[in-house]
């Protein structure tokens, strides 16, 4: 069951990276709610049509942009068209990011870790700062995926970690600064999930059978999540029934982080 938002009646909801497969359920979910949705995606145009479909099979409408969120100024652009087509914005999700090597911190090359954290780092403030001025008017929620490595570090997860620490720094300056104006701002923790970049870790061998196993062993639910579990935090969060609730991190990690 999708929770409702009072502010859905107007504006649309921003997905940054609403082509992969946790984007795609969170397009869904806020659909569902009554939210008409403009998702982006880089290169993975199926994914982004297979999202704006599920927009409209709840009857909403859904608006497909093709955004590099590295490019400060196109987000800007993307923002604002978006806002004026749509009367407003009351919600802004990044829900992107870049695939996740998994390395040893003494065998990652200093040019990896810079492109992997500026581009999840620069990418999810260029989408949420050009938002602020949008979620003032509409008392609005800015939220940003992260993940549970920054409360309990795996090993070779650094370019997990160290961009979402940061994430997680700038939805926190958000929720102060933004409050005063009826902004919240939170985050949602992404464990390890059946869905998204999940497969491609696989496919790479990053992920293999040993590391399933032992990670599950790691859990207190002893099994793995789902892009619908993050995708049902997110609903919340954004949702009216969590009215007073800013500048968390609410961890969907079956139990990794305790």
């Amino acid at each position: 069951m999708t929770a409702q938002a009072i502010r859905y009646a107007s504006g649309v909801a921003l997905v940054g990276g609403g082509s992969g497969g946790i984007g795609q359920a969170i397009c869904r979910v806020l659909a569902e709610g009554g939210s008409d949705v403009a998702l982006t995606y880089n290169r993975n145009r199926e994914g982004a049509e297979i999202a704006a479909q599920a927009v409209r099979d709840a009857g909403r409408t859904a608006e497909i942009v093709q955004l590099d969120l590295t490019d400060d100024a196109a987000c800007a652009r993307f923002v604002d068209a978006m806002a004026e087509r749509f009367g407003g914005v009351h919600t802004a999700v990044y829900a992107a990011g870049p695939y996740i090597d998994m390395r040893h911190i003494s065998r990652l090359e200093p040019a990896l870790f810079r492109k992997t954290v500026g581009t999840d780092v620069f990418g999810c403030f260029n989408l949420l700062q050009p938002a602020m001025r949008h979620l003032r008017e509409s008392r609005g929620v800015a939220l940003a995926l992260a993940t549970p490595a920054i409360r309990r570090y795996a090993v070779k997860d650094v370019l997990s970690a160290a961009p979402k620490a940061a994430v997680e720094a700038v939805i926190k300056g958000i929720a102060a600064e933004e409050g005063r104006f009826g902004v919240r701002a939170n985050c949602v923790g992404v464990g390890v999930i059946t869905d998204g970049m999940y497969h491609a870790l696989l496919d790479t061998g990053d992920f293999d059978d040993r590391f399933i196993e032992t990670t599950k062993a790691t859990l207190a639910l002893r099994r793995l999540g789902t892009a619908d579990n993050v995708a049902d935090a997110v609903d919340f969060l954004c949702s009216d029934k969590a009215a007073y609730i800013t500048g968390q991190t609410l961890m969907v990690d079956g139990g990794f982080a305790l």
